[in-house]
């Protein structure tokens, strides 16, 4: 047997799949249906929203920019929006965005409601161009183009939120078997149980090695073998059925897929089985009519790479150029403070495993070390987590700097220099690179951030492995919308100052 595992007693009881569900007295079917009919209407409700909302500005308002030549007519301008909101409702299913696949997934779901409300505008455009019979305002346009966004945007997060908090009730909560014992199926097993809102709940592991009963550390017991999977299917419900796919053979896996991967009761999924790689996006191409898996050697490429860096500078250089005063001011400080330097480099890792030097405002006395060596305690303590929550090299000023995160100004600069990026994992020095395991090639696929998930969840009050974990999420789920989204949730994260030491 695995010494990494250990044997419990035999599963008894009700079913853990069912005890999830427990207070869902709709059926799964039911649930999704009436959030899908919840979408539909309140997108619906938005998007009228949104086209009053750009009618009152463009000729309600008398604002400067806009030039009032003729009285526009409410009741032409009510009979456009009539037909536009089922048209734009139309492009909205047409785009999966009330098809369960897209719904509850993250920022992929802001970029669908932007690319329709974009081919919504365009609609109108076309409409403009075919009949020159339909005039219609510019400004009330690309008005109601940017209100739909964000009010389809909105409603669509609270909507979210919203079945976050029904899933810890055991609504919109699929159960879950992983198929496969070994490290990768740990691994799957970790991840997806300590995302509470994935809406997986995984019940238990079915694998031919390990006999039922046994538990993988800190996980679900086994549930039994690969032959007792449809025992196991019907007895807890099972909705999800996700494969392990470095720890079963080619025959097993193609023996599975013919059972299930056209299966109306359950949903087939399958791992990489590149757990290592699997963050930094791959490719194939065929080479002498032979498909080829390439992998790529940074995360982001081609237009995303450019919107990042249109992002990053869009937001840098007017941040550097209105901050100029509060730079200086805190620089004086500093030198009033304590004698040293103003600015602070650190050595960390970037992209593709080059070093670089990260400015942050000197916070600590110049002869910290030499503090730190009258206590031994501390020095283990920040071996651990490479931080102190009571650090007594850190200068009064220094203290309230790294409260509201003032230390780390200086690295706009760093932006500037492309060694970093507004939003991104968080920067380790080379000594933790090895605490990374295996995510550490992942890591230096793309650029250290000021800003990310780490920041915006607590900073230095998360442990270690759930600061690994949140790395690896933000590179795997990348999107434009992801940056923006943790960029407007720094600013409350900073001022509470949670985790700032």
């Amino acid at each position: 047997m695995n010494p990494s595992v250990t044997r419990t007693e035999a599963v008894a009881g009700p079913p853990l799949g069912a005890i999830a569900r427990r207070h869902a007295w709709l059926s799964e079917r039911v649930q999704w249906r009436l959030l899908q009919i919840a979408l539909l209407v309140a997108d619906g409700v938005g998007i009228a929203a949104a086209f009053a909302l750009a009618y009152v500005v463009r000729f309600e308002l008398s604002l400067p920019i806009f030039r009032l030549e003729v009285v526009p007519s409410p009741i032409f301008y009510a009979r456009v929006v009539a037909a536009l909101i089922p048209l734009w409702l139309l492009l909205f299913a047409v785009l999966g965005l009330y098809h369960r696949r897209n719904l509850l997934g993250g920022t992929q779901e802001y970029a669908l409601v932007f690319r329709g409300t974009t081919l919504g505008l365009l609609l109108i455009v076309v409409a403009g161009f075919l009949d020159p019979q339909f005039i219609i305002a510019r400004g009330w346009v690309l008005l109601a183009w940017s209100f739909g966004f964000l009010f389809v945007a909105a409603e669509r997060f609270l909507v979210r939120r919203g079945v976050y908090a029904l899933r810890q009730r055991g609504f919109f909560v699929s159960p879950a078997v992983v198929v496969g014992g070994n490290d990768e199926a740990r691994l799957l097993v970790d991840q997806l149980s300590a995302w509470k809102t994935s809406g997986l709940h995984v019940v238990g592991i079915v694998d031919d090695n390990l006999p039922p009963g046994t538990r993988l550390p800190g996980g679900p017991p086994v549930l039994g073998n690969l032959d007792q999977l449809d025992s196991v299917i019907d007895r807890f419900d099972v909705e999800e059925v996700i494969i392990a796919t470095s720890a079963l053979r080619r025959e097993r896996m193609l023996d599975l897929f013919e059972r299930y991967g056209v299966s109306e009761k359950v949903n087939l999924r399958l791992s990489s089985g590149l757990f290592e790689i699997i963050t930094t996006g791959l490719h194939v191409k065929e080479v002498a009519y032979v498909p080829l898996v390439s992998v790529n050697k940074v995360r982001l490429t081609g237009p995303d790479r450019v919107m990042k860096l249109l992002l990053d500078l869009g937001l840098t250089i007017p941040a550097i150029v209105l901050l100029a005063p509060v730079f200086l001011v805190i620089a004086i400080l500093i030198r009033l403070e304590t004698p040293g330097p103003v600015i602070y480099r650190r050595r960390v890792m970037g992209i593709n495993g080059r070093q670089f030097d990260a400015y942050k405002f000197r916070t600590m006395y110049v002869d910290g070390d030499r503090i730190l060596e009258r206590q031994p305690h501390l020095i283990e303590e920040l071996k651990r987590n490479y931080k102190l929550k009571t650090d007594p090299r850190v200068t009064p000023l220094g203290r309230l700097l790294r409260r509201f995160s003032l230390d780390e100004l200086p690295q706009l600069f760093n932006v500037l220099k492309r060694d970093m990026s507004l939003v991104g994992p968080r920067m380790i020095s080379p000594e933790e690179t090895p605490k990374y395991n295996q995510w550490g090639l992942n890591l230096l696929t793309v650029r250290p951030g000021i800003t990310g998930l780490w920041q915006v969840s607590g900073r230095a009050d998360i442990d270690y492995e759930e600061r690994v974990r949140l790395d690896m999420y933000y590179i795997r789920n990348w999107t434009i919308w992801l940056d923006i989204h943790l960029l407007l949730q720094t600013i409350p994260a900073v001022l509470r100052g949670r985790g700032a030491y």
